[in-house]
């Protein structure tokens, strides 16, 4: 099996691929049969780590001696040395993490690319291999992103705003007395009360917010562009979109495991044809325990 995780400012997500049948080595899985959605606590210890990773195995009935192959997405550089450890420990596997230097098929034309997100190459990755292109991914996290991808596959850019989270937590805290409301459509724009009067404002005035920037995006990218959401809110504000209309939750976990099948790949054959590996085979994903 192949461990994947995306690791965000406010969640983790974790998830679960199975080998596709016949396949032979660890580069090559099939669906995923098991994915959870965690709190990303930068406090926890790397037993704590472990251990609720287990118990979220034992919950799934999977063996975490199952596991061949680890890779890692994280914009929390902090936890990188402790999910690492985790691995080794309680897996017996080196994970892959998602940085410079991993194959991942997709030309970055960024001013300096070791500054795009890992998230938000992984998306990118994912959203042409399932779309085509030209596409843009909106990612509703902590911050909602914007990515852009060419017809030929290449990452063009993107744009970075405030997730709608922070935007509702800037506006409780700085007033006296407006009270912290659900994040939902309300019934109506015109509000008759005061929850529904923020519930309003968040709602359409975020979606006027993601409606605007794609109308420009999609301007400049030119020809059909494909638009496909995903990340914690993507259904509550996918469906009021006018320009969104694929909806994939899971689009991140489905990119980690299309790049980690990549780079595999991508070494095997240079050891296949005698060459020096610039990437430690054992750094990248590859049983610890054989």
């Amino acid at each position: 099996m192949l461990l994947v995780l995306d690791v965000g400012n406010t969640n983790t997500v974790l998830g679960v691929f199975e080998p596709k049948p016949g396949a032979q080595g660890t580069e090559s899985y099939d669906k995923l049969i098991a994915h959870w959605r965690v709190s990303t606590a930068k406090t926890q210890t790397v037993d704590e780590y472990g251990v609720l990773f287990r118990n979220l195995f034992a919950m799934n009935g999977l063996e975490v001696t199952a596991v061949q192959g680890t890779v890692i997405s994280s914009v929390v550089p902090p936890l990188d040395s402790t999910l690492r450890e985790v691995c080794e420990r309680y897996f017996q596997i080196k994970p892959l993490f998602v940085e410079p230097g991993v194959k991942t098929g997709m030309p970055v034309h960024y001013d300096n690319p070791a500054e795009v997100g890992a998230d938000r190459i992984v998306n990118s990755v994912a959203a042409f291999e399932k779309f085509g292109g030209p596409c843009i991914i909106v990612d509703f996290g902590t911050a909602t992103t914007f990515d852009a991808v060419s017809a030929k596959g290449e990452y063009l850019g993107g744009v970075i705003t405030p997730g709608i989270g922070i935007s509702a937590d800037a506006l409780f805290e700085r007033t006296a007395r407006l009270p912290r409301v659900d994040i939902r459509k309300p019934p109506r724009v015109l509000a008759t009360n005061t929850v529904n009067s923020l519930q309003s404002g968040l709602y359409y005035g975020y979606l006027g917010l993601i409606d605007g920037i794609l109308e420009r995006l999609m301007a400049e990218l030119g020809g059909d562009v494909k638009v496909v959401a995903t990340g914690g809110l993507a259904s509550l504000m996918g469906s009021g979109s006018k320009y969104i209309h694929e909806v994939d939750d899971l689009l991140t976990l489905e990119g980690l495991r299309i790049i980690y099948e990549r780079h595999l790949t991508f070494l095997r054959r240079r050891n296949d044809h005698g060459q020096t590996n610039a990437v430690d085979p054992a750094a990248a994903g590859t049983p610890k325990r054989n």
